[in-house]
């Protein structure tokens, strides 16, 4: 990993807590909050795909980030996620860094989708709007389409690109973007895929952004910081923890299902509710169960145990 750099490290995509009535849980964001600042994470990064951004509505979205934002108290950088755009328009970014955002996060538009060819205008449109750090983000499993390298390439140097959140499960393109953009300033590479993440960290990747990290922060903070190290023997075993957990709830689901499952793991924990956004659907209860067991022989605490 390089050091010195101000984005880098542990950033956990928080899921978003809601109650019964599908609105924004303060307490349980709280409550995750707090563990995540306990765990000692770098960042804490709201409205991405684990937090469901998409789904989550306009102004329950600047709640979020309002909230968020006075929890963490300067204690982990946030990172906001900017949804579904319908058009490169940094007005929801800008008013997201108002709020005290240090870093916003964009991926291509699913709506409204633009071609392979349009992305680095389209992205160019966005970083010249926008009055703070983006980053962008790379997600073709809801996207539809992958940002081209050379895209990144060319937009490099732009005073308002902060790095990149690479969540493409392509391991020749994950060589390929460490190998053009690792080590380069005033840029940060972030690997999204967790099964690519210590791949990356030892390739010169900034960071990682584990969805694991809702459950165990500590272990992924721990991860980087022995990568950062280089101590690879204890990375490794940090690294095979994160993978055991992940598979809890993500193994033999696709990527609606495994935020449903985690959901109902945190809920095991007494951090959140288990409900989820439209269209998601939340875990029956007899999947619930057998998470609560799953979660029992991983060693994870439980509430009341």
């Amino acid at each position: 990993m390089k050091k010195g750099l101000k984005y880098d490290g542990a950033v956990v995509p928080l899921v978003t807590p809601i109650n019964a009535q599908g609105v924004l849980d303060e307490p349980a964001l709280h409550r995750l909050l707090d563990r995540q600042i306990a765990g000692g994470v770098a960042g804490i990064f709201v409205l991405g795909t684990t937090g469901e951004g998409a789904y989550v509505p306009p102004l329950e979205r600047r709640r979020l980030v309002e909230q968020t934002v006075a929890r963490v108290k300067n204690q982990a950088l946030v990172y906001a996620g900017l949804g579904d755009l319908r058009a490169a328009d940094a007005s929801e970014a800008n008013v997201f860094l108002t709020l005290g955002a240090d870093v916003v996060v964009g991926h291509p538009p699913i709506t409204q989708r633009v071609g392979v060819d349009g992305l680095e205008s389209w992205f160019l449109s966005l970083l010249d709007g926008v009055q703070g750090p983006l980053m962008l983000y790379n997600m073709p499993a809801t996207t539809g389409v992958s940002i081209p390298l050379d895209a990144v390439a060319n937009l490099l140097g732009h005073p308002r690109l902060a790095g990149i959140k690479d969540s493409e499960n392509n391991a020749p393109r994950h060589g390929e973007l460490m190998g053009r953009f690792a080590g380069k300033k005033d840029f940060s590479v972030f690997v999204g895929v967790g099964a690519l993440m210590e791949k990356g960290l030892k390739l010169g990747a900034d960071g990682i952004v584990p969805s694991v990290g809702n459950l165990i922060p500590e272990v992924c903070h721990q991860f980087c910081a022995a990568a950062k190290k280089s101590d690879w023997s204890l990375a490794g075993r940090h690294f095979e923890r994160m993978n055991a957990v992940a598979s809890l709830y993500q193994k033999g689901r696709n990527l609606n299902e495994s935020l449903a499952a985690l959901k109902a793991a945190l809920h095991c924990r007494g951090l959140c509710a288990s409900q989820v956004l439209a269209p998601l659907q939340r875990v029956s209860e007899a999947e619930l169960e057998r998470i609560r067991q799953q979660m029992t022989e991983l060693q994870l605490h439980l509430e009341n145990s």
